[in-house]
């Protein structure tokens, strides 16, 4: 028998699921038979085949609300994230405050409304955490906001422990992707592919190669699998003493 990444009859909610690679984990999730719903701070158009409710995730309450209109919910997929460049000598305490609320503090409460309705379920659920490489290695320009994925790598493995056996979680390390927001963060194309070629892939990745993983982690396939950090890079960066030998 092939195997197969099968998620017919269960629930999906992705926050941050409708651009960039949230919309990649919404659509694997779409074709690997999943209900899914998505939510996020703006009124947008569903993607087509889901539901779109407009929350945001640093609310407890509104987040509680969406999970609680939900018959069931089979997988949460906490994807919703992000944090401009900034100077950490002289960001605010409150710019600080709001990266890390945005990128620990939300997908936390969401993880606790999820494991209190998929505790109760019969078969449980599984709860997939959308991390950084940025968690492991040094940022510059990005302090606060690495410094949050590397508590949500941390805090995955926590839950893992305490929710199972009902639930499991897990995290993907997430490195260079393209997305309609590649300008923004590494230049033209011409720049864009200079970063690639010190990747060892040789390429960014694509939204739905992510979206892939998320879905192996939500799925039967992943029985066993939790309290993982899976990497999601194309082989890690370059360390810089290969890039000069290379000329890169």
């Amino acid at each position: 028998m092939a195997l197969a990444v099968d998620l017919s009859g269960r629930v999906a909610l992705v926050t941050g699921g409708t651009r960039g690679i949230g919309l990649g984990i919404t659509r694997a999730l779409l074709e690997a038979g999943a209900a899914v719903v998505t939510c996020s701070r703006s009124d947008v158009p569903a993607v087509p085949g889901t539901r779109h409710v407009v929350c945001d995730v640093r609310d407890p309450e509104a987040f509680r609300a969406v999970v609680a209109s939900l018959d069931r919910l089979d997988v949460l997929v906490n994807n919703a994230g992000g944090a401009p460049a900034a100077d950490a000598a002289t960001a605010s305490p409150r710019f600080h405050d709001k990266v890390v609320g945005l990128n620990l503090l939300a997908p936390l409460a969401c993880a606790q409304a999820a494991n209190a309705v998929m505790q109760e379920q019969p078969d449980g659920g599984a709860i997939v955490n959308i991390s950084s490489v940025s968690a492991g290695r040094p940022a510059p320009t990005i302090a606060a906001y690495a410094a949050a994925k590397a508590g949500l790598d941390s805090l995955t493995a926590s839950l893992a422990m305490e929710w199972a056996p009902k639930v499991r979680v897990n995290a993907i390390d997430v490195g260079l992707c393209r997305t309609e927001q590649t300008d923004d963060h590494y230049g033209d194309d011409a720049s864009a592919a200079a970063i690639e070629r010190t990747i060892p892939l040789g390429r960014m990745a694509r939204p739905e190669e992510v979206g892939n993983v998320a879905a192996f982690l939500a799925s039967d396939l992943a029985s066993y699998v939790s309290g993982a950090t899976v990497a999601c890079h194309g082989g890690g960066e370059t360390p810089a003493f290969l890039l000069v030998q290379k000329g890169l």
